[in-house]
């Protein structure tokens, strides 16, 4: 097996390898301060579209990482991308926030509810059954369905929350339509956010605290991939699938020296 190239670029999820319910991680600061001070291109991403990258640099800055908007990739940006991509200048329904309202009006997209030609389905604290039940009549009557990631349940404080995912199995059961899904564990996030930074798969390297999102984006993209054990995937877990990660450590902490 031919050896793996040096990692000149890092990738690394937010929730559970940085951060832990609005708490740095032990190590994150560290990492982050490294990574800027030897000038090595990297992205912190995150599958939550409700944030604009300016949004979460401020909110990292308040717990003491400085990470700059253009370090920043959610799947708002990746949906974006890909919807400019596949249709410019398209009109779009969207559900979510301004994470991904903002997203889509600077790709110059129309946001409006008269025969759009996508349905966008993004995070939201606020799924209302009205909105809902529009979506699901545009896509019965053409409108192509797209969702910014496949999360069924997103964290707080008093426990699981139904996230875009499950959001989207009630809208399929309905339609009978499945919808694309931009964000992690699809590698076109991660293929998108590597050109952002001018970065290459086989240099690059993938850190996060899920083996369903995070390791396996990263392994269908081709990067070397770091399990952390701060997050939601137990070393117990590991076994579980059928494909494992470069490499498991216990946190950001054990990386830092790496960089």
């Amino acid at each position: 097996m031919a050896e793996r190239k040096p990692i000149e670029s890092w990738l690394t999820d937010m929730d559970g390898v940085l951060i832990h319910e609005g708490v740095p991680i032990p190590g994150a600061d560290a990492f982050i301060r490294k990574l800027r001070e030897t000038g090595k291109p990297f992205l912190v991403l995150t599958n939550n579209s409700m944030y604009t990258a300016r949004d979460l640099h401020a909110r990292l800055a308040r717990m003491g990482l400085e990470v700059p908007v253009e370090n920043i990739w959610t799947s708002a940006l990746a949906t974006a991308k890909f919807l400019d991509d596949q249709r410019p200048g398209g009109t779009a329904y969207v559900i979510g926030e301004a994470g991904l309202t903002t997203a889509l009006h600077d790709i110059g997209y129309v946001l409006t509810d008269h025969d759009p030609d996508y349905v966008v389905l993004g995070e939201t604290r606020t799924y209302s059954f009205e909105a809902m039940t529009k979506a699901v009549r545009l896509i019965n009557a053409g409108a192509r369905f797209i969702c910014t990631n496949p999360d069924e349940t997103g964290p707080s404080l008093e426990g699981p929350l139904p996230a875009t995912g499950s959001v989207a199995a009630l809208i399929t059961k309905a339609t009978g339509k499945e919808p694309y899904f931009a964000g992690k564990p699809n590698p076109l996030m991660m293929r998108t956010g590597l050109n952002a930074i001018g970065a290459h798969s086989e240099t690059s390297a993938m850190i996060g605290d899920r083996m369903d999102t995070d390791i396996l984006a990263g392994l269908e993209a081709g990067m070397q991939t770091f399990l952390v054990l701060t997050g939601l995937t137990g070393e117990d877990q590991i076994d579980r699938f059928p494909f494992r990660p470069s490499k498991i450590v216990k946190s950001i902490a054990d990386i830092v020296d790496r960089v």
